[in-house]
């Protein structure tokens, strides 16, 4: 079972001056086993930091972060992670690059060269194999990233707003890419974005996060049918999921911007 669970869940960072910033304050949900779940919020409610709470690249103030019925203590093999940023390592080819964690894994050459050549080509960059990460776009870097995560398997994909710094249509195009590669590899995924339509185009749920210190303030389940493309985008359905995540979102981000006070 790869369902991810976050129960009351705390995360304080210690501040200027020995003041303290609550990040995230009792926040729960759970994840269902190869489902999609995408989380929303205004900047700076803390969406990055649970995710890497998920990843176990930081460790909760209080609360307990699990997959299946194991708590989270560190990184593992059973989570793959895409950042916002390009990750890829500069002097390694894109082959390399996505061969990398299956080496650290000891995996023999023949093997992971077969399993890096299968996800190349599951991005789309069959005939790139031999090109540095300077040699390519923005979107074709994200793809490499991705390609490197599911080449190692894990039960359960993470991503950080990964297609952030993309231009409108390959940002478009690497969500239908992201929904087709999902459909039918059976990963758990939980993606991080701003963005509201990208959130509805991907996600099973949305969870809508407040304005700093975070919480949970809705799960919003959507009911668009799959497969989906990019038509959906302008459907009566997906204009109405829209209208309640906005509703959702449009005082929390006032908050957040201070033009609300609490």
């Amino acid at each position: 079972m790869s369902s991810v669970t976050v129960d009351n869940v705390t995360l304080v960072f210690e501040g200027r001056a020995g003041q303290t910033v609550t990040a995230l304050e009792n926040i729960s949900f759970e994840l269902e086993d190869k489902k999609f779940a995408v989380i929303v919020g205004p900047s700076g409610c803390g969406k990055s930091s649970l995710l890497y709470l998920i990843a176990g690249l930081n460790e909760p103030s209080s609360g307990i972060c699990k997959i299946g019925d194991k708590t989270i203590t560190g990184p593992g093999k059973d989570r793959g992670m895409v950042f916002q940023t390009y990750t890829l390592f500069p002097w390694l080819n894109v082959l390399k690059n996505v061969e990398f964690g299956l080496k650290l894994r000891g995996i023999a050459s023949a093997e992971r060269a077969d399993i890096a050549s299968k996800f190349i080509s599951e991005v789309g960059l069959d005939g790139f194999e031999n090109a540095y990460p300077k040699q390519l776009s923005g979107g074709m870097r994200q793809r490499v990233a991705l390609a490197r995560a599911l080449a190692n398997d894990p039960e359960v994909l993470l991503m950080d707003e990964p297609f952030g710094a993309l231009d409108s249509q390959t940002r478009s195009i690497m969500q239908e890419l992201l929904v087709k590669i999902w459909e039918h590899s059976n990963k758990t995924v939980l993606f991080v974005t701003h963005d509201i339509d990208e959130a509805i185009f991907l996600g099973d749920h949305v969870c809508v996060m407040s304005a700093r210190p975070g919480r949970m303030i809705e799960e919003v389940d959507v009911t668009i049918e799959r497969p989906r493309n990019i038509e959906v985008l302008t459907s009566d359905k997906f204009i109405n999921f829209k209208r309640v995540v906005m509703k959702l979102l449009h005082g929390e981000v006032q908050k957040s911007m201070g033009s609300v006070k609490t």
